[in-house]
């Protein structure tokens, strides 16, 4: 059944025929092109979904109906909401720095994308295994950093200065938490290749393995990635009721866009990873001796299984920002004028 799931025979029959008829160079070349012609599609249909999926688990957790009007089900607002950004004028100040402006989304964009490559979607589903593949992506993700920061200074405006700061320092800080939480599944595990942690995990998953250690870890990284991803109810980087929307304020359009997508593909980025190293990534749920119920979860493609802990944890993240809403204002009055508040 393994075999039958594995994505590397397919890769390598690919591989084999544009090797026939192309150089070694122009081979790596198409290759990479069709990769990257890949994880754009993916980028767009994760953005689309995961929108759709906040809106209506926000809605759930205040008892709404959320989207419902544009598509069966709302499922088609997102789509209205793509077109509106894509012919919206794209804004700029004018003192602001125009290069650096145009430049900060796509830098985020591009550490997303250099981040996803060493993701393992399945077997054989990857597109680059590193033996040293969670320090890259650890390290790759920081660079987001840099676009955060060159967006709050470029758009010469204070609110959007003040919320880059406050984000940057936030990312940096609550890195080390997350690298530490990763470090006890790489103990465990003793690699930091991301298909060897899979393999150590064939007997069982290290949140069960590894014990309290693991558990433990397990409960640092979650809330560690979310505050890394600046979502509620670590959202003091963006705080609406005194910085508007933080260091992309002074952005609109496409640009916008990149911003609002490439925080969505983070989220995506922090759970794929926590699936990886503590969930067994694409390993099917292994119960000790009890070969009928293994034999069974074989049976679900190692992908669905995949997306399957993916969505959990997206699902915990969602959890998190809407049941920790911000604290409602304390209403104000002129000097020297107190406003009764029920007890």
């Amino acid at each position: 059944m393994k075999a039958l799931y594995d994505f590397s025979q397919l890769t390598s029959a690919i591989h084999q025929w544009l090797s026939r008829r192309f150089t070694h160079e122009a081979t790596l070349a198409i290759e990479a092109a069709l990769a990257g012609i890949a994880f754009m599609i993916f980028f767009g249909l994760l953005g689309l979904v995961l929108v759709y999926a906040e809106r209506k688990v926000s809605a759930f957790m205040q008892q709404r109906l959320g989207p419902m009007r544009v598509g069966k089900w709302g499922t088609a607002q997102t789509i209205a909401d793509v077109i509106k950004l894509l012919f919206k004028e794209p804004l700029i100040n004018r003192n602001a720095d125009r290069f650096l402006f145009n430049l900060a989304p796509y830098l985020l964009m591009v550490a997303a994308f250099m981040a996803m490559t060493a993701i393992p979607f399945a077997p054989g589903l990857q597109a680059i295994d590193f033996d040293i593949g969670l320090l890259y992506v650890a390290s790759v993700s920081s660079l987001g950093v840099l676009g955060i920061l060159l967006a709050g200074w470029s758009s010469n405006n204070k609110y959007s200065l003040i919320g880059a700061m406050r984000a940057g320092a936030q990312i940096i800080s609550y890195e080390l938490s997350v690298i530490l939480s990763l470090l006890t599944i790489v103990v465990l595990a003793g690699s930091l290749q991301f298909s060897a942690i899979i393999e150590s995990q064939r007997e069982g998953w290290w949140i069960f393995r590894g014990h309290l250690p693991a558990c433990i870890a397990f409960i640092l990284f979650i809330i560690a990635g979310t505050a890394e991803t600046n979502r509620g109810p670590f959202d003091l980087a963006e705080a609406e009721s005194e910085l508007t929307a933080g260091f992309h304020t002074e952005y609109s359009g496409l640009k916008f866009a990149f911003f609002f997508l490439a925080e969505f593909a983070n989220m995506f980025i922090v759970c794929a990873v926590g699936a990886t190293v503590f969930l067994g990534g694409w390993m099917p749920l292994h119960i000790g001796s009890w070969q009928g119920i293994n034999r069974i979860m074989d049976v679900i493609p190692p992908v669905f299984w995949f997306f399957g802990k993916v969505s959990f944890l997206i699902f915990l993240m969602m959890w998190f920002r809407w049941t920790f809403p911000p604290p409602a204002h304390r209403p104000t009055a002129a000097p020297g004028v107190e406003i009764p508040v029920a007890p």
